[in-house]
């Protein structure tokens, strides 16, 4: 039987992979890893998620070690990787999982794809998660989401490998070192213990502690980046966490109540990912049409540039930014906030926005993330505006200012009254705390309410046009759930608002 190439991409694993699996069984393996140097130019990539990656492949190196076959890792690239390869040992396939990413991923795939025909090697794709190809209509999807979900994990045996020694691994770029340590760590073994701390303990703060920045970074899962890399396959946490659930004793309600509502996020977090494999376009252009134009003219630098410095003046937006830049990491409903702030009274599109944030998020999902941008953006046509008031979320989330002065020094100064809005300090009280407004305390870029309401007041005029309303139909039937849907776990569905770019 011919060698069977294994080429990881996001599914850093050794576990619960179909595609190893698969090559396993029909002839020897050979596993490869491609660092794309031109992927990593693109404006979505940041160091940290590269050190993540290294991170991740260090460990799956040792998990293949023990099944028995190396792994290789090459720079350059793929299309080029590969030919080299065929040309020292001519393999039979070429096998991976399906991966819903940006445009830079979804070009070079093809590209693989037109060279693997020509050669006359068959590219064997395996699902990765519960996101249909080809998908015709969106009915089809829930039903596809629970059969995958339920087959069984895929088995891995000791591997006849192609050859018992890789050759050197290429020279990386130096990992990053700023805040590191303050970053969840790659790699499969520290995923598995993430969720094993969540299954057993954490989760019972999940349903009520996920919208707190305070209580969040133990309240939520934490597995958003080891499923964005693969470290974990989705059906397994799916497995593990109704497993964990049929084995609660009754009395545990709370924890419960947590693994349900994370199991309805799981659910989501496919379904979002469908959206970018069945309109590509999203990372690009407004997922409704009729929503062109609106901001892409009006868009101002010099707020973007205070918002990526955490300098907008409103304390709680700006903690946040400090914190990501700091961590990789932030709660869904601040990460919605930030959005929202960026989008509605700071008035930035949606595009630069989130390619910014795509470098801050640790966990980076293309298919999540473009979704969601658009879906806060209120582009979508079919979701409900929602706007999250910065100086509100303050109020409801960070009473105390426990937050805000962990991540704003100079708000360690301002007193408990002035937390909210410390730009309207009266001059005495200013001068005793010894900050010099616009300097070392920012003073907000617009007006909140009155911004807030412009920015509304533009969506819904727009939202009122005959002819953009003639079109929410076209992406109601491409994107919207549908009726019948079910939640996993659960006997409701999320409200929007619930919906995240994290769990």
């Amino acid at each position: 039987m011919g060698i069977q190439v294994v080429w990881f991409k996001r599914d850093l694993r050794w576990q619960d992979h179909a595609a190893l699996a698969l090559a396993n069984q029909q002839g020897p393996v050979r596993c490869i890893y491609i660092h794309e140097p031109a992927l990593w130019k693109q404006a979505d990539a940041a160091a940290q998620h590269w050190d993540f990656i290294h991170q991740s492949l260090l460990d799956l190196a040792d998990g293949l070690a023990q099944l028995g076959v190396p792994l290789e890792v090459y720079s350059g690239d793929p299309v080029g990787i590969l030919k080299r390869l065929h040309a020292q040992a001519p393999f039979e396939a070429l096998h991976s999982h399906q991966e819903t990413g940006n445009q830079f991923t979804y070009e070079r795939d093809k590209a693989v794809a037109r060279w693997c025909h020509q050669q006359g090697v068959q590219w064997r794709e395996q699902a990765q998660f519960g996101v249909v190809r080809a998908l015709k209509h969106r009915s089809q999807w829930q039903p596809a989401w629970e059969t995958l979900m339920a087959q069984p994990l895929a088995k891995v045996l000791p591997i006849q490998a192609w050859q018992s020694q890789a050759p050197a691994w290429p020279a990386f770029p130096a990992l990053t070192s700023n805040g590191q340590s303050q970053r969840q760590t790659g790699g499969r073994l520290a995923g598995l213990q993430v969720l094993q701390s969540f299954l057993d303990m954490r989760c019972a703060g999940y349903r009520g502690g996920i919208s707190s920045p305070l209580i969040a970074p133990q309240a939520c899962s934490r597995l958003s980046p080891h499923l964005a890399y693969g470290c974990l396959s989705l059906r397994e946490v799916v497995q593990a966490t109704r497993q964990t659930l049929a084995q609660l004793p009754e009395d545990a309600q709370r924890k419960r109540a947590g693994l349900q509502h994370f199991m309805s996020r799981l659910y989501w977090h496919c379904h979002f990912i469908q959206k970018l494999e069945s309109e590509p376009d999203i990372e690009w252009c407004n997922m409704h049409s009729g929503y062109d134009g609106i901001r892409e003219s009006a868009f101002a630098s010099d707020r973007f540039e205070a918002l990526k410095q955490g300098r907008t003046g409103w304390p709680m937006v700006d903690a946040c930014v400090v914190m990501l830049n700091a961590t990789g990491w932030l709660n869904f409903r601040m990460r919605a906030m930030l959005v929202s702030v960026a989008t509605y009274p700071l008035w930035l599109h949606w595009r630069p926005v989130g390619e910014w944030l795509a470098t801050q998020f640790l966990d980076y999902e293309p298919g999540i993330h473009w979704s969601q941008m658009q879906m806060q953006a209120g582009t979508t046509g079919i979701n409900t505006t929602r706007v999250y008031n910065p100086i509100k979320q303050a109020r409801d989330h960070d009473p105390k200012g426990l937050f805000v002065r962990r991540w704003l020094p100079y708000m360690r100064k301002v007193p408990d009254d002035w937390l909210f809005e410390p730009w309207r300090m009266p001059p005495s009280v200013l001068s005793q705390t010894g900050l010099t407004l616009g300097k070392d305390l920012p003073v907000p870029l617009v007006e909140l309410e009155s911004a807030t309401r412009w920015a509304k007041q533009r969506l819904h005029e727009r939202r009122r046009q005959p002819e953009v309303q003639a079109g929410n139909a076209k992406v109601i039937a491409k994107h919207a759930s549908q009726r019948g849907d079910r939640q996993v776990g659960t006997k409701r569905k999320p409200s929007r608002s619930q919906l995240s770019l994290d769990f």
